[in-house]
């Protein structure tokens, strides 16, 4: 038989019939990827997952403003402040109530001069230190009705973050990149980027994965044109020669795996390769210059920052905080599925109405700004946004050993506000409610369990099904605690 009887085919015939052959080649990847498809190649961590149920939300930006701003001063308008002032609670309100700083047998009511204002159709009253968020309330579901177990910040800051008031556990954004994986294929899932004044108590562990595997922590994006450390490659190395060590690791880190099998080396592996695609899309992903100047000027890009005298105040950050506002905007349009914005400190305890209204100043333009930017742009009720913070401030003002006047106010775990939007968030309503002091939640409370568990469930995620082993435990993050609060949602 002449060797031209075996190729019956035209070579037109040959490359139509190739097509699927390809086809499976490039579904196969794609299975490989996700880790559906057995391979040589340890699986994926951060393959996409689905999630339990259908999800309202498919992002988060969390905007973590840490040390307790004050409800009274800022979402929870209370009139008997000024009435009260400067006399003593009475013992059955304050009761065996523990304090930070304040000493409660002399402590007195301290009043506040801020001044609130009925917004949109919905009649939200917001003070008027936020303005520009007062713009966005029929978007906004207020809850005042907030309360936690913990009245310093570190425990506090983890009890919000991660769930319980402990070092090592998993933060919010962690369990939800381990619930449904990493969407894109450049960045990471879990972002953080902090405008720091003080600092956080905790540091990263209010983003760390805790005792989830590594690829599930948060990534820090550092302000500036480089947002992560060794990302550029040194000078005389090229990308050809990058690619080729990677290989190279890549190959020695899958020869280790398949003989010990420990999932930490398909964690190094994604953060290789993971790295290697950043490097082209990270520094774009913070490069604003392509922005409109009408998102710049919405955002503040360019604002003056008014001098304050303050350690806490964070001198220098207000076009900072804008920016990450901003960026913010454009991780969540490239796939990044939850990103952290932390901003300290709001830890008033003496000269409150300085500091706050500068730390409003500098961060209610921007917020704004995000709100109304993702909702013209179909991202809103996707994204869901949350300002936040680990506690709130109390009634009497602080009367701490050494302080010459009482301008100030101590950490109040049992009633505080936060917001939420977007993602399912039903807006345009206040949640919950407060005595007349912001003592104490007298209609819908609302736990820190309860708070994650909703977020979870806008995510398509039933917070006691989402578990993990450790130590032969099931752990999650709302622990044994957690009820969906329905009012919340549309």
């Amino acid at each position: 038989m002449s060797p031209a009887e075996y190729f019956t085919q035209t070579r037109r015939d040959f490359l139509a019939t190739s097509a699927c052959g390809l086809g499976g080649l490039a579904l196969a990847s794609l299975l490989q990827q996700d880790g559906l498809l057995a391979s040589e190649v340890p699986a994926n961590p951060l393959a996409t997952r689905r999630p339990h149920f259908a999800p309202k939300a498919e992002r988060c930006i969390f905007i973590f403003l840490e040390g307790g701003p004050s409800q009274m001063d800022l979402f929870d308008p209370k009139p008997l402040l000024n009435k009260y002032d400067g006399q003593p609670l009475p013992d059955s309100l304050v009761g065996d109530q523990k304090f930070a700083f304040l000493q409660k047998e002399t402590a007195t009511v301290m009043g506040t001069k801020r001044v609130f204002k009925k917004h949109g159709q919905c009649g939200m009253e917001i003070s008027d230190l936020l303005p520009h968020i007062a713009t966005c309330a029929d978007d906004i579901a207020l809850v005042r009705s907030m309360h936690t177990t913990q009245f310093n910040h570190l425990p506090g800051q983890l009890m919000l973050n991660c769930g319980a008031p402990l070092l090592g556990r998993p933060s919010i954004g962690s369990w939800v990149t381990y619930g449904l994986g990493n969407a894109s294929q450049e960045l990471p899932s879990y972002v953080v980027m902090v405008s720091k004044g003080r600092g956080l108590p905790g540091g990263s562990s209010t983003w760390s994965s805790g005792f989830l595997p590594s690829p599930y922590g948060g990534v820090m994006f550092r302000n500036g044109a480089s947002p992560v450390l060794n990302l550029s490659n040194p000078d005389g190395i090229t990308n050809e020669m990058q690619s080729a060590s990677l290989g190279a690791l890549n190959d020695l880190n899958r020869l280790r795996h398949r003989y010990v099998g420990d999932p930490e080396i398909a964690s190094r592996i994604n953060s290789y390769e993971l790295a290697f695609r950043m490097q082209s899309a990270a520094p774009e992903l913070v490069d604003i210059k392509g922005e409109s100047a009408s998102t710049l000027e919405a955002y503040g890009i360019n604002r003056s920052e008014p001098p304050i005298k303050s350690n806490l105040g964070g001198i220098g950050l207000y076009q900072t905080f804008s920016r990450h506002c901003l960026q913010a905007r454009r991780m969540v349009e490239r796939g990044v599925r939850f990103v952290n914005i932390i901003h300290a400190s709001w830890d008033h305890h003496s000269a409150l109405d300085p500091q706050l209204a500068h730390n409003c100043q500098m961060v209610d333009q921007p917020i704004a700004a995000l709100l109304k930017d993702l909702k013209q742009r179909g991202l809103l009720d996707t994204t869901l946004v949350v300002w936040g913070s680990e506690f709130g401030r109390t009634a009497l003002g602080e009367n701490r050993p050494g302080f010459k006047k009482v301008t100030g106010r101590d950490h109040h775990p049992g009633a505080f506000s936060l917001w939420m939007a977007g993602g399912g968030i039903k807006g345009g309503q206040v949640y919950g409610e407060s005595d007349d002091f912001a003592w104490k939640v007298t209609r819908d409370p609302v736990s820190i369990h309860d708070f994650h568990a909703t977020i979870l469930h806008l995510f398509g995620m039933d917070h006691k099904r989402l578990t993990y082993r450790f130590q032969g435990r099931d752990f999650r993050l709302t622990d044994v605690h957690g009820e969906v609060v329905k009012g919340l949602l549309v």
